[in-house]
């Protein structure tokens, strides 16, 4: 029987810049909406439906000096396939789960130490949802944490923060999500934390929250680590940036490494994209260039640094980023209306579970969060 490959080994070849070969055995649209990207990664989609009478057509196709992974939508399609190419007399591995699990995987990565001077060096720990180009992060001191833009794997945080003896205290969501469910109330619940959302984004919740507004601090620990709440719309209109130990600046959906974010994600693009150049133009150009940006979505692949985590000098995106770099505000303005990529699946009903207007099972949240992160203009 063919073994099974896991999203975080998967995820570990990504980062390592290894070569695999994937054989999608999804429909042809599936495949090209949404698929699985290594910098040196290769591919052939056969549907399973083309492969249920034998695999002999395809064995000149599928390489024999690298590893070969069978990819499908929940694993038993890829399971059927790897195992008839073991029969053939390939060894090849399928992805567990499917690529509803590959959605789900969220790789751990530590940004490096905070507040040098102090006894406590403080950290930030970026986690990366590879599948799905999100990213949350974790700011740690003194046995205590800050969560930002955690996404709906609450034990993977609540384990990882039990794995480093530390309490979190706080949970803050830079905006109200359009793409993907936010776990941040569920494990405010858990932990005891206050969970934090800018207001103009939740005009319409139904739940209680503290009010995340431009100029709130929330300190971590015993140390002077401070996490700044600046307010930055563009995305929503209640998009709030955090400024953490004047040393990263985390952007929400307002920046990323190589795009920006989209304005039209509550059908308001030609109200919104003023407020996105206002912050992009005017609020990030006041801050200091020194500044890691540190955003909540990656677009490409070419994104990830060298160790996996997406991060860069505010100066660097200043001068090499597109979107930051269109001098009259009529072309912005055109560009990015004009550039909308698709909508993200299911986001209405993602923007109404994070209001707390609905309540769906496990499954159906899967299902909802299906395909690509679509938050970004490039």
């Amino acid at each position: 029987m063919a073994q099974a490959m896991t999203a975080a080994q998967v995820t570990k070849k990504i980062i390592g810049r290894e070569s695999l070969f994937i054989l999608d055995v999804r429909n042809e649209d599936a495949f090209q909406d949404w698929k699985i990207e290594g910098e040196n990664f290769k591919y052939l989609n056969i549907p399973y439906f083309e492969l249920l009478d034998g695999v002999e057509e395809i064995l000149d196709q599928l390489p024999t000096d690298q590893d070969v992974l069978v990819v499908c939508a929940k694993e038993g399609s890829s399971i059927f396939v790897a195992d008839m190419l073991e029969e053939a007399g390939r060894d090849v591995s399928y992805l567990s789960g499917g690529m509803k699990a590959w959605s789900e995987h969220l790789e751990p990565i530590s940004l490096g130490t905070l507040n040098e001077t102090g006894t406590d060096q403080g950290e930030v720990i970026q986690f990366v949802r590879i599948g799905k180009g999100c990213l949350s992060y974790m700011v740690i001191s003194e046995g205590e944490a800050v969560l930002i833009d955690a996404t709906r794997m609450t034990d993977v945080y609540l384990d990882y923060a039990a794995s480093r003896n530390v309490t979190i205290k706080h949970v803050f969501d830079t905006h109200l999500h359009a793409d993907h469910i936010s776990g941040g109330r569920d494990i405010a619940e858990k932990a005891g934390a206050t969970y934090w959302l800018p207001p103009k984004d939740a005009t319409d919740v139904t739940f209680d929250y503290a009010p995340l507004e431009d100029g709130s601090t929330v300190q971590v620990g015993d140390t002077a680590i401070e996490v700044r709440a600046l307010y930055s719309p563009g995305h929503t209109i209640g998009s709030t940036s955090f400024i953490v130990d004047q040393r990263y600046l985390l952007t929400g959906d307002i920046l990323f490494i190589d795009s920006i974010g989209r304005p039209d994600l509550a059908g308001l693009a030609e109200d919104w994209v003023g407020d996105l150049r206002d912050s992009l133009y005017n609020t990030y150009r006041d801050l200091s260039p020194e500044l890691f940006v540190l955003p909540a979505h990656f677009m490409i692949i070419e994104e990830l640094n060298t160790d996996g985590s997406v991060a860069e000098k505010l100066s660097i995106l200043l001068a090499n980023n597109h979107g930051l770099n269109i001098d009259d505000e009529a072309t912005f303005r055109k560009m990015v209306t004009e550039n909308l990529p698709p909508q993200p699946n299911a986001y209405q009903d993602i923007r109404e579970t994070n209001m707390g207007k609905q309540t769906p099972d496990l499954e159906t949240q899967r299902e909802m969060e299906v395909g690509p992160n679509r938050c970004a203009v490039r």
